[in-house]
This record gives structure tokens, sequence and C-alpha cells, in this order.
């Protein structure tokens, strides 16, 4: 019986199918025949996860206590993080690639009782002192000689929960489940506080969604998102690559792990496709056994969409769900619409096309602000093919951050029997229901005379074919803001006259009544981008790069 604890899903899916591969870790050498060697059914992962949230229990881990997990995606973390869901813990999750700095700050916000991490994480907590007026439990996993007898190991843990009989509680839908770090791409860091009921919610979108069949074997390139496969009753297949950058991956890894386990959903970063999908795009390279490819983070451009679509069947798509860490999924596109339909219009300024909404969430295009709305009475909602700011309501929505009570004022507005949810992006909707991003709010570039939204002014200058990818931003020359374009340049093109480029930029822009004003451009040798996907740029660094170039 399913239970709103989403850890439910994982022993419902061991009775279905016991004897089906839950996790599979790929080697680091290619085997003659897909290797096994580190893989568990999904009998053995709910087992096994049962045995580690005995074990929790008896050294005082349970309902509620804030836990940290740091540790690699493989067998370990799976069963880890459903053991915390099962005992009822709350999962705090970071990105280890957000920096030391922030960090320690996201760790002293979420104010951690329990610490689980590898070796090296444990280093780190002991000499940057994380959570030291907070932590009281710290678990090791792994081998480690200099910490195994500071602290208690997981081996101990497992050991007492084999004494011990498990049984899931009596979890209320809104209890709080996890703390889920934003990467901090646009802003500071944030934890989201997750319910067992937004888990939920979000399985049965992405179920419904994409018509996943429980059967089916997932190529997993980002560790929360492969959190889902269990729960969706697919195989979750861990690559062998650094989830921290995504978009430095080997493309043969990828390929081979699809090939070897014949995958049928895959998920990767719009970082992690363009560089697979580059690698690929002279070869006679297919990947037949994919049914669907997902990608997130960041809008997908057409030429990456169609560089990846090349390697799959032509009947074959990939869809580009739009969301957040606060709401996922929003809306959802496939590449066929974008590459037959939408592009066209993206080309010309008019943003990215993101989709129509979920089923059963409702999204509003409200007027531009940067201050807090208390109730959405003091909401203006604007109709079609107006750009303002999105904002969503439903039940994979979040309702607060923890312990940031001003941030969650900025962006939720409480309804009479509910909230929305202000995602910080601006876009509209067109007639037909669909909706169109323009870019962040922060990232708008104000200038005496106008307003322009990054991604409708990129789009534009995308289109030149030395250009990979622009970023509009705003510099300060004689107290007036003057909107500039940066540019990073296809690898082909490095060696071109940049100037000649320059003057073919600026005439592009010139054509366009939203980039007529843009008389600034500037070559970018590699943007800087968010840690998680590789593909958000970082404006507000690019911006005070460009800055400096003026000095």
């Amino acid at each position: 019986m399913i239970t709103p604890n989403i850890a439910s899903h994982l022993p419902a899916m061991a009775s279905q199918q016991p004897g089906h591969w839950a996790v599979i870790v790929q080697p680091k050498q290619r085997q003659s025949s897909p290797c096994m060697d580190e893989a568990w059914t999904y009998q053995q992962l709910d087992e096994e996860s049962d045995r580690i949230a005995a074990g929790l229990e008896t050294c005082g881990i349970g309902k509620g206590t804030r836990t940290v997990l740091m540790v690699k995606p493989g067998l370990d973390f799976f069963a880890l993080v459903f053991a915390l869901f099962k005992v009822e813990a709350i999962l705090i999750a970071v990105d280890p690639g957000m920096g030391i700095k922030n960090l320690g700050k996201c760790l002293a916000e979420a104010e951690p009782e329990a610490f689980i991490g590898i070796g090296s994480a444990h280093v780190a907590r002991l000499l940057l002192r994380w959570g030291k007026g907070t932590i009281r439990k710290n678990i090791l996993v792994g081998n480690s000689p200099v910490l195994r007898p500071l602290m208690t190991n997981l081996d101990i843990i497992r050991r007492k929960g084999q004494e011990q009989a498990f049984k899931l509680g009596n979890t209320n839908a809104d209890d709080t489940a996890a703390i889920l770090f934003t990467s901090g791409s646009t802003g500071i860091p944030k934890g989201v506080v997750y319910t067992h009921a937004n888990f939920t919610a979000q399985v049965e979108a992405l179920k419904h969604l994409y018509q996943i069949q429980p059967g089916e074997v997932d190529l997993a390139t980002f560790p929360l998102f492969a959190l889902f496969a269990p729960a969706l009753g697919m195989t979750s297949v861990i690559p062998h690559m650094d989830f921290t950058r995504p978009g430095d991956v080997n493309p043969e890894k990828i390929v081979d792990a699809v090939i070897d386990y014949q995958c049928t959903n895959m998920f990767g970063s719009p970082a992690l496709l363009n560089r697979v999908g580059r690698h690929y795009q002279d070869m006679e390279v297919k990947l037949p056994s994919l049914r669907r490819v997902l990608s997130a983070g960041a809008p997908v451009s057409a030429t990456i969409l169609q560089r990846y679509k090349n390697l799959l069947h032509d009947d074959v798509e990939i869809f580009t769900p739009y969301g957040a860490t606060e709401s996922l999924p929003v809306s959802s596109i496939g590449s066929n619409e974008v590459l037959d339909d939408t592009v066209s219009d993206t080309d010309k300024g008019k943003g990215v096309c993101i989709g129509k909404p979920v089923d059963n969430i409702d999204v509003k295009i409200i007027r531009i602000s940067d201050a807090p709305i208390g109730d959405w009475d003091q909401v203006e909602v604007l109709s079609a093919n107006e750009i303002g700011e999105i904002c969503v309501s439903g039940p994979q929505v979040t309702q607060s951050y923890y312990n940031r009570e001003t941030q969650t004022q900025l962006a939720k507005i409480k309804t009479g029997n509910g909230f929305y949810h202000r995602m910080g992006d601006l876009g509209y909707m067109d007639e037909q229901g669909r909706l169109w991003f323009c870019g962040r709010k922060s990232h708008r570039v104000v200038t005496t005379n106008e307003t322009l939204f990054t991604d409708c002014c990129e789009g534009i200058f995308n289109t030149h074919p030395a250009v990979y990818r622009s970023a509009l931003v705003g510099v300060t020359r004689d107290g007036e803001t003057e909107p500039t374009i940066c540019i990073e340049l296809e690898a082909n093109y490095l060696q071109e006259d940049l100037s000649l480029i320059k003057d073919q930029l600026i005439k592009l822009g010139s054509q366009h009544a939203i980039t007529q004003n843009i008389k600034h451009v500037m070559f970018h040798p590699g943007f800087p981008v968010d840690i998680r996907h590789n593909a958000k740029i970082n404006r507000e660094r690019l911006a005070k790069w460009a800055q400096g170039q003026l000095a």
C-alpha cells in the first residue's frame, strides 16, 4: 500500500518487480558484456534501505532529524536516501561544487543534527567546523583508517539494523522530507523545504507527462533527478562521470552506458547533451533503445537539440521540462515542436517557448515588480503576449525556504486557500496557451529608454554561425546603463577576424527593434556557468567582467 511517505514507492515496486534491477553503477572500464557486479535489484535495495533505516533509528536518527548526506552517487547513496525517507528524517542536500564558502553558509542555515558522509566530507566538516553547534551524530561511509575510530561507520549501522525489524511509520503528507538547496547560480543558495506530498506530486507529474513505465532503464546523469527512477519503477544506471562537471563529461562513457544497458530514458543537462552531440555529430552512431531524452537546468538551444537528435530514432524526442528547485515540472515542450515551429520566433527575439503547463499546475503572468507581494489581491495579471513574472501554483510547488523568511516573503503570494510561487523568471503566455521564457527577472537590463530581456535579445545574436552562446548584460558608462552583448564563439571560429564578426553582430542587432540599441559587443573566452548543470550563465560575474573591460 502506498502511504504519503515518498519512500513507500520503493517497497511497492520491490513487491511488484523484486528481481528487476533498481540501481546499476557503470564500471570505470567497459566490459565485454554489461557489468552487474555493482548493482542491486529492487528487493535488494528495499531490504538494504530497511536495514540501514533500522540501524539509523538505533543511533537516534529518526523522524524530523535534519541530516546532511554527502556521499557520491552509487549504491550507498540510493540506500541512504531511501533509508532517511523511511525513518522520516529530513534529508539536507547540497551541491559539493557550490564552493566551500557557500557550503558553509548552507549548512549553517540548515542547522543539521546529523552528518552522513564519505571521508573527505568529514575532513572538510572537521576542518571548516561545519555544523559545530548543531551536529550531534556522525556516520562515516567508506573506509578511512584515520576517521573510523572517531565516529560510527555505516557497516556498524547495517549490523545494528540487521538485528531490528523495520516498518514504515504513519507519515503525514505535509511532513518535511528534505531541504534541497538551490544552486545559487542566480543568487544566494536557498534551502527549499520539500514535503512528502511535494515529492509524490513530482513523481506523478513526471510519470503522466512522459508516460514512463515500470521496467524502463534510466541513465542518471544528475543525482537528485536519479532518485525519481526507483519511485517510477525504472532501473537507474549511474554513469562513470564527475557529476559536478556535466559539461566536461566523456561522451563515450555516456554512449557506452546507453548501449550496454539498453537505456530507454535519459536526463542530461544542456551542456552534457551539447558535448555528447558535438562529439558524435560526424559519426554514424545511433542510440536505438532511447524512447525519450529529458534536459533541464537552462534553455536548450535548437542547435543542441538537433545535434543530439541525430543520435536518436526519428520518432524520439528530447523534452525540456521547465521548472526550478522550488517547483518541477511546470511545463514541457518536445524537440519536434521547437525545431518545426517555435525556433523561428526565438530567432526573431520572442523568447524561448517552454511549452504548455502540466496538468496539475496553474500558471499566471503578473506585472514585473521587485517588491514582496503579500496577497493575490494586490496582483495585476497580464494578458496573452504581455511579458511579466511567471507565477505558479500546484501540489509540487514548495511553500517556503528554510530559515529565510525574507526570501520566502519575496517569493510567495498568499491566496484565499493557498499561495503562488514567483519563479523569478520573466515570460508570457501565447494565444495557444504555451509559456515563453524571456530571462531571469534579476537579469533584465533597464536603460533610460527601455527594458531589455536577456533571452529575447540573445536569441537574435545566437543566429550568427560564429556564436556558440551570447549573454546580455548592462554596463555603466558616464552614469548611464548601456546594454552590452557578450559572445562566446564556436570553437571553429576562434581564429577568425573578431572585428569583422563584431560588425556583423551589430548589423544583425540593428535589424530588430529590441536589439537595435545594443552597440557594444565583447568576446569572452568561456562563460562562467552554474555548478549543477554547467548551463546557466552567471551573468552577474559576466557583467563585472564586462564592466572591467571598460576601465
